[in-house]
């Protein structure tokens, strides 16, 4: 069993466009603070990043959010964010890369956006021949029926923050206390389950790299459902 490596150490890289960043474990609210405070200070000139970052168990409950749809905290704290969506789950294990964008700049619609987001997983995915898709009526990406990444944005002036939530090698039991983003019963997964010879560090890395590559496309493959 692959035990996810919560000190993982990926250094800040500085790549012609997009600034990487590697947080560790961090608190949510303190980290969605940093995201606004980031957003709010930005210029025209202000380069783009990617956090790369796990959080404590915690629920987030988007704009769009019903509070039906947690079913039992457990004694989990739940914060009520300025992101689309309902309620998901980050715990450790989760592998959550942030994006802090200039979307004007990127010359990305808000859907091929979303969509650069969910291939840049499915083709991380490709690489431990697990085969998923993304699903036009339901934000994500999925592996049968079951999810194995959330995303959720906030966009304001033509930047973004938020990003996009994989489960790579954590306790899924917290999934059962919430109708996970708003389906009851909606399965969920992660790539323990699926695969091997992974690390947590390695699948940041495969991330970082297939979103700077979609992003910097400004177009996107059709992974999706017909």
């Amino acid at each position: 069993m692959n035990h996810p490596d919560n000190n993982f150490s990926v250094p800040t890289i500085h790549c012609p466009h997009f600034i990487i960043k590697s947080l560790g474990m961090c608190d949510y609210q303190s980290t969605w603070q940093a995201m606004k405070s980031f957003t709010d200070g930005r210029t025209m000139e202000t380069q783009d990043q990617i956090w790369l970052l796990q959080h404590p168990p915690v629920f987030t409950q988007g704009i769009a959010g019903k509070p039906e749809h947690l079913l039992n905290d457990h004694g989990i704290p739940l914060i009520k964010t300025d992101r689309g969506g309902q309620i998901t789950y980050h715990g450790p294990g989760q592998m959550i890369a942030y994006l802090l964008l200039d979307i004007r700049r990127l010359k990305l619609t808000v859907r091929e956006l979303v969509r650069s987001m969910e291939n840049a997983v499915i083709d991380v995915l490709k690489t431990y021949h697990i085969p998923a898709t993304a699903r036009t009526e339901a934000p994500g990406v999925y592996v049968d029926d079951a999810k194995i990444a959330a995303l959720g944005l906030k966009i304001r002036k033509n930047y973004c923050y938020h990003g996009i939530a994989l489960n790579v090698d954590m306790d899924l039991t917290p999934f059962s206390y919430i109708n996970p983003c708003g389906y009851k019963g909606l399965r969920v997964t992660q790539i323990k389950d699926l695969s091997v010879n992974f690390t947590l560090e390695r699948v940041a890395f495969q991330l970082a790299d297939q979103l700077q590559e979609k992003l910097l496309k400004g177009s996107y493959n059709h992974h999706h459902d017909n």
